[in-house]
């Protein structure tokens, strides 16, 4: 039934909404600050190498046994209980001074003026930034017309595939490189990617292989941008504070990604997908441009 999967996707966002600022927290303390980048790419990539083994699965259990969707989710049960396991007892968290109790609002208005400037080009960015599922609802529209629904939906699942290989592919890679290079700058060409992405899909043609331009661009875009934010973030804050900070940067961003997802849906709706891509692209590029200063104000807030 439709409320059964509405209660259980709820569920589960208001568990990542939990879990996901306190392992960073955790990720950050483990590491020392000089691989903030690596540390933060690895575990992204590792996070949707599981986003995109777990589908493939699931779909070879149902060629093998269709169906048994009820054996397949208690299946599924046993990774999420093993790694649980894993993080209570195997991990260990590293030793630290304890930090004072004080009010959420004094400890809001403690984080630093830089991180807060960060916030604001987070937030404006994620206000353009759709939700990469809906390039997916994109193919399936342009490419039914000549390929017929089934067909259509087919390739656009496995273009998302594609999506999320790159994803893996290059949050490693942007880890790397933002242990080399200011990380403001690469945050601003990822932010700058996504608006790219955004007039590929004004401009090029509806056809596989610029559609499969704009996933693979998409996978790039989120790798950079996901594991850039996160290192960005833990080397702006003390590391006192690194678990306020990744839970105020969780909130905006959720808040970013509910708005513009359905900012974006009601222009198509209204105006027609290129108007909606429009807007996305204006806002990531003006987001782009504010996340260059954070870096240079810093500096001028040491000088």
């Amino acid at each position: 039934m439709a409320w059964h999967v509405l209660v259980a996707r709820a569920a589960a966002w208001l568990g990542r909404g939990v879990r996901t600022p306190v392992r960073k927290a955790l990720l950050a303390a483990a590491v020392d600050s000089s691989v903030y980048g690596r540390a933060f790419g690895f575990e992204r990539a590792m996070d949707t190498l599981g986003a995109i083994v777990g589908p493939l699965t699931a779909l070879l259990f149902l060629a093998l046994w269709p169906g048994n969707y009820r054996v397949l989710f208690g299946v599924t049960l046993i990774p999420g209980i093993v790694a649980a396991a894993l993080i209570g007892f195997v991990v260990q968290e590293k030793r630290r001074a304890p930090v004072l109790h004080a009010p959420f609002g004094e400890r809001l208005r403690s984080l630093p003026m830089t991180y807060r400037r960060f916030l604001m080009a987070v937030g404006i960015f994620g206000m353009g930034a759709f939700a990469h599922t809906l390039p997916i609802l994109l193919a399936t529209d342009r490419l039914t017309p000549s390929l017929g629904a089934a067909t259509a939906a087919g390739l656009a699942v496995a273009l998302y595939v594609l999506h999320n290989v790159f994803y893996a592919g290059f949050s490693y890679l942007g880890g790397l490189l933002a242990d080399r290079f200011p990380k403001n700058l690469l945050l601003s060409g990822g932010y700058a990617l996504a608006g790219v992405m955004a007039l590929c899909i004004v401009f090029l043609p509806a056809t596989i292989g610029s559609l499969a331009i704009v996933f693979m661009l998409g996978g790039v875009q989120v790798a950079i941008e996901e594991t850039l934010e996160d290192s960005f973030c833990a080397e702006l804050v003390e590391p006192a504070q690194h678990g306020m900070a990744f839970g105020v940067l969780a909130t905006v961003n959720g808040v970013g990604d509910f708005l513009s997802s359905g900012l974006v849906g009601l222009l198509w709706s209204t105006f027609g997908p290129n108007v909606a891509f429009g807007y996305s692209a204006f806002l990531t590029v003006v987001g782009a441009i504010l996340v260059v200063q954070v870096h240079r104000q810093a500096h001028s807030m040491l000088i």
